[in-house]
């Protein structure tokens, strides 16, 4: 017997598309695999043909990325938000989407980008990258602050 859907990509009100919950989701539940070309971050930032502030690569410890926008799936529509309801857990070089919550149909699936630009964060950068999460505590950038300042 073949499995129901439980998360399905549609248009976001938060950014772009996004995934969204059809059934109930367990915290702690495993609901899909970032799926990609797993490559270097130079040779997928070159390639890149998304619109500014969307991004398709997902970056892994080893400091290469798989890139969504190759052989990825719906994982990719995954959106920011400051407090997310999921999280990405690393397996060696595949990354699993997890919720951290209970997650009710319809409700839409968000992560922590925990994206960091190397250089200088420019307003334009900034708006560029600009988080409409709508969370209380919310910088309104997706951008972080590196962990070390040059």
């Amino acid at each position: 017997m073949r499995r129901a859907r439980r998360i399905s990509a549609r248009q976001s009100p938060v950014h772009g598309r996004g995934l969204f919950a059809l059934q109930p989701l367990k915290s702690g539940e495993r609901l899909i695999e970032y799926k990609g070309e797993v490559t270097s971050w130079r040779r997928a930032a070159a390639r890149q043909q998304s619109d500014a502030g969307h991004t398709f690569v997902f970056g892994l410890s080893d400091g290469r990325v798989i890139d969504g926008s190759r052989n990825g799936n719906s994982a990719r529509f995954l959106n920011h938000a400051c407090e997310p309801n999921c999280e990405a857990i690393e397996v060696g070089d595949r990354v699993f989407i997890h919720a951290l919550t209970a997650i009710n149909p319809g409700e839409e699936l968000f992560i922590d980008y925990g994206l960091v630009i190397d250089g200088e964060v420019t307003e334009e950068l900034r708006a560029q990258y600009a988080c409409h999460c709508g969370a209380s505590a919310c910088p309104r950038s997706m951008i972080r602050s590196s962990a070390t300042s040059p």
